[in-house]
């Protein structure tokens, strides 16, 4: 098993990269704002199936990596600070554009589109991926036990992340569309902060040192 402590800032690091914008949430907003919150919950399951894919996929593929090849590591630790820079970025950048301006007069989806699209959304996502093959052997260690039982760990405690804030985006997209449209300070300011927690995310990483 992990250690709690380890285990705390890796919800942290969840936490912030499900926050940061992205395919799937752009996708979540968007069906919850014109088809209502019913339709959007209907897209998080597809969402969630599609991180249980990468879960699977990733974490076999970890478990025969990292015992093999113990360069990769490094190799997995340097990517990781690299998009957690390039997401940095991405959140300051001149004119990046408000997630939670959409099109409200796109098509209604029927609910097996909506759930395969979700899915399909999540599973071809390369932000989930390059989360999933860049932190998860920060936080997997021999010692812990099983590098596959302590690979499923993480990602069910990234799922239940995921699955919570992406809830409550779900409910509330209406409204905090509504807010951020009357409170522009606030978008430039929820920018900045994002772009400081995943720095300081990325220069954690980097300064970490390998198994």
């Amino acid at each position: 098993m992990i250690p709690l402590h380890e285990l705390l800032f890796f919800v942290l690091a969840a936490l912030v990269l499900v926050i940061s914008p992205g395919p799937n949430m752009i996708y979540l907003i968007s069906k919850s704002i014109t088809q209502g919150k019913k339709s959007g919950m209907i897209s998080l399951a597809g969402v969630v199936c599609g991180f249980m894919f990468h879960i699977i996929m990733v974490s076999f593929g970890l478990t025969a990596v990292l015992l093999a090849v113990p360069v990769a590591y490094t190799v997995l630790k340097t990517l990781g600070t690299v998009y957690l820079l390039y997401l940095a970025y991405q959140a300051v950048k001149p004119k990046s554009k408000n997630i939670f301006e959409v099109d409200k007069n796109s098509p209604h989806d029927g609910v097996k589109k909506l759930f395969t699209v979700g899915f399909l959304t999540s599973a071809l996502n390369p932000k989930v991926a390059v989360f999933y093959l860049s932190f998860f052997p920060q936080f997997i260690k021999p010692e812990y036990g099983s590098v596959l039982m302590q690979s499923f760990e993480l990602g069910i405690v990234q799922v239940f992340v995921s699955f919570s804030v992406n809830f409550i985006i779900v409910l509330t997209a209406a409204k905090v569309a509504a807010f951020f449209a009357d409170n522009p300070f606030w978008v430039k300011a929820q920018k900045w902060f994002m772009a400081g927690v995943l720095t300081y995310l990325a220069v954690k990483m980097a300064l970490s040192r390998a198994k």
